[in-house]
């Protein structure tokens, strides 16, 4: 449940640091106390006590634990049956001995995945899918996030119509955000902070001498942009400070949203509030679910241990689907998060939009790069160029906070490497010491991959190689200069989408039969609301405020691909989760928009993967009618997690429900779960391996025939498909298919998977295509 409104007043609390000492405070004996997650067997429930929430804090249930009643921080009953309570770690160890209490895991921080898009996806006014859809107007999109600043014009309810009557949410009403805030738009808006409080200490709410609402208020921004940014109302004269000018809306600009604060600013977003973020979401009847957080501890959790994963299972099993980002850790691979096969995870690619900036040196040469810097401009005044890496260390060569000397960097350009500090932050650094312009290189990690950032003072960013070039001009050259030239809003941009060279990437390091991400959508320069509390950096110095902001991240992929998710289920209000996403599996493109194989933009020239893309980019002017989708319900999803070892017990605390696993499925393999990829892994040399999908025809036409196509990469891979065509009827609606992929004895070895894929095609219009991946491992 939502904190009480009462509990405090609006923050403004300044202190340097997150009150470490006070964590979770102590138990008997000066034990620290920790927050843990009980999922507990809630038909144990004694009929005496009229509610789970009595029973969790009664003496009774104490009594099979050791100790006194406990005082739960959360109850859960929706996605998730039990509680989350603060505890010493003897104390937990006894609940977990309790004979309720089925599984036990540590609360844990995780982080946020930090208005042209909707043309880019092929969406077009009066036609298509935001005609048939009424522009999402029934649906509801929850997005768990760090809330909302209601006064935003993409937030107004003009010409909406009455809230759905099914509609069950609630406006929590708080310092600065009375029940009023919320609309015909924003028809929902809950904040839980108790998770955070217990770990961080009460006074914590807010750091580092930030501003923080004990409400649905949105202090840090990006919850009102991930939200607007899904189903964002029409709001003309639209830019950020001049930059992407033009009227912004979400990708389903009438569908209605949900905010549920269970992020904090500067502190992230703690297992414990998330999950009763998911649990109120769903009570309060949701249709759509958007979680732009991942991360964790950086090691992937088994999904039973997994609160997003709990948490979405319980979404999915009752009808609302969940998309997740999956992580900005790229290009590295095996850096994908948010990897259960019941969620939808989005990379990011970029649109044909961008902001480019000019470097001029001193010579003549001309070197590209990126800016949203909207101050007073350089006017082509040469000045003079310094790295104060050459000389000053590693902290002075990534301007960190009191590195660089004042009297070395006056007057001056200043390079400064990317890395270990907010891109913004070096900005400020280099303008408190005196620079007066500033250009950002990337090194080897960030590649040739640019996103632009509101800086404070003239600035860019250069990819790698410019950065090399860049600083060997400043080392080799007497008395180097340079200026920088702004060049607005360019659109058309070719190519694009590229995959964004942050975009997390596969393989799928806990379940690889299971292909992650599931697609890329646009997450790359994206403008949306943002919150009145801070300027466009985020910065506490920095005193701008603006109604819109322009962000990178898969956290800005995540929701349009939440808001196509709305759109496709007020067209298509009977189909499942496993439909929607399986719809915008099998229409993403791999190609561009110059007709060529989407590239990778951490390393220019190279062709992406389906490790980095997945299925391709989604685009929504074809997943509105996709011909065939590959459904999975509850029961599917149970036999998957049978196939890959879980005990039945482990399942249980996902399921809500009791399990019992066929002896014979205790084969390690995921690879028949009917999901619309195909990932086959193969353990050594000559082998070969059949997979079953079964296919729903969705299309008009209740009779049709479908024949494949399949097209791999590699001649050391051999791929049929059987039968060899699949014949729909008004009796037969569904038809089932073997995939039998088999290897040669000219392997590849494990660091050079094979790619392909199978494309059914009725010859009227519908291609359903599936990316084929095959995968070499050591033998278990």
């Amino acid at each position: 449940m939502a904190a009480a409104p009462h509990c405090l007043l609006l923050l403004l609390v300044l202190i340097p640091t997150l009150l470490r000492g006070v964590v979770g405070g102590s138990g008997a004996g000066g034990e620290a106390r920790k927050t843990y997650i009980f999922r507990v067997d809630h038909s144990a429930k004694p009929s005496v006590f009229p509610s789970h929430a009595h029973w969790y804090s009664s003496a009774a249930f104490a009594s099979g634990a050791d100790g006194a009643p406990l005082e739960p921080l959360h109850v859960y009953d929706t996605v998730f049956h039990g509680f989350a309570a603060s505890v010493p770690a003897s104390r937990a160890d006894a609940l977990r001995r309790h004979p309720a209490v089925l599984a036990a895991f540590e609360d844990q921080v995780r982080t946020l995945h930090t208005t042209r898009s909707p043309q880019f996806l092929g969406l077009r006014a009066r036609l298509g899918l935001w005609s048939l859809a009424d522009y999402g107007s029934d649906v509801v999109v929850g997005v768990l996030d760090t809330g909302v600043w209601p006064e935003r014009r993409s937030l107004s309810d003009r010409n909406l119509p009455p809230v759905p009557s099914r509609w069950r949410g609630g406006c929590d009403a708080g310092p600065g955000f009375p029940a009023s805030s919320c609309n015909r738009k924003l028809v929902g808006a809950r904040f839980f902070s108790q998770g955070h409080a217990a770990h961080y200490g009460l006074a914590a709410t807010a750091s580092n001498g930030s501003v923080e609402f004990m409400s649905p208020r949105d202090a840090d921004g990006h919850g009102t942009h991930t939200a607007t940014t899904a189903a964002g109302s029409v709001a003309y004269d639209a830019s950020m400070e001049g930059y992407a000018p033009g009227v912004a809306k979400g990708v389903a600009p009438k569908a209605r949203v949900a905010a549920y604060k269970v992020c904090w600013k500067g502190a992230g977003c703690l297992d414990s509030d998330i999950l009763a973020g998911f649990d109120r979401a769903v009570a309060d009847g949701v249709d759509v679910i958007s979680v732009s957080i991942g991360g964790g501890n950086g090691v992937a959790s088994p999904f039973y241990l997994d609160p997003i994963a709990i948490g979405a299972y319980g979404a999915v099993s009752r009808g609302v689907f969940v998309a997740t980002s999956a992580g900005n850790e790229g290009p590295t691979a095996m850096s994908v998060t948010n990897l259960a096969p019941w969620l939808a995870t989005v990379g990011a690619g970029t649109i044909d939009r961008n902001f480019p900036a000019e470097i001029v040196l001193g010579d003549g040469r001309r070197m590209s790069g990126v800016s949203l810097y909207s101050g007073k401009p350089l006017t082509n005044t040469m000045l003079p160029l310094f790295y104060p890496g050459r000389s000053g260390g590693l902290s002075a060569s990534l301007c960190m906070e009191n590195s660089i000397d004042p009297s070395v960097v006056s007057g001056k350009i200043v390079i400064c490497d990317r890395g270990s500090s907010p891109r913004v932050a070096k900005g400020m650094v280099v303008k408190d010491a005196g620079g007066v312009a500033m250009v950002l290189a990337n090194g080897a990690a960030n590649g040739e991959g640019l996103v632009g950032d509101a800086h404070v003072l003239p600035a860019c960013s250069v990819g790698e190689n410019e950065g090399d070039t860049l600083k060997a001009y400043a080392a080799n050259t007497t008395n180097p200069t340079a200026t920088i030239n702004f060049k607005g809003t360019v659109i058309g941009v070719k190519p694009a989408p590229v995959v964004a060279s942050f975009s997390a990437r596969g393989p799928n390091g806990l379940v690889p039969e299971i292909l992650k991400p599931d697609f890329i959508a646009p997450g790359v320069n994206i403008l949306a609301a943002w919150t009145g509390a801070t300027g466009p950096t985020g910065l506490e110095s920095d005193p701008r405020r603006t109604e819109f902001n322009i962000l990178s991240g898969t956290s800005m992929a995540c929701p349009h691909a939440s808001g196509a998710a709305a759109l496709l289920r007020s067209a298509h209000p009977g189909w499942s989760p496993a439909a929607i996403r399986s719809a915008l599996m099998t229409t993403a493109v791999a190609t561009d928009n110059r007709g060529e194989a989407v590239g990778d933009e951490a390393e220019p020239g190279r062709v992406a993967t389906p490790f980095d893309y997945g299925a391709g980019h989604i685009n929504l002017g074809k997943a509105l009618d996709p011909g065939l989708v590959y459904d999975i319900g509850d029961d599917d999803y149970v036999a998957f997690m049978c196939s890959i070892g879980y005990e039945a017990n482990a399942i249980e605390v996902i399921t809500h429900k009791p399990v019992a696993c066929p002896a014979t499925s205790r084969n390690p393999s995921g690879s028949d779960l009917n999901y619309p990829s195909i990932s086959v892994v193969f353990y050594g040399g000559n082998q070969s391996k059949t997979v079953i999908r079964t296919a729903t025809n969705v299309g008009a036409a209740a009779s049709a025939t479908y024949k494949p196509r399949v097209e791999m990469a590699s001649s050391a891979v051999s791929v049929t498909i059987k039968p060899e065509n699949l014949v729909f009827s008004p009796t037969a609606k569904t038809q089932r298919f073997a995939v039998t992929v088999a290897s040669s004895s000219s392997s590849p070895p494990a660091s050079a998977p094979v790619y392909g894929h199978l494309v059914w095609s009725d010859g009227g219009g519908h291609d359903v295509r599936s990316p084929i991946v095959v995968t070499w491992l050591q033998s278990m």
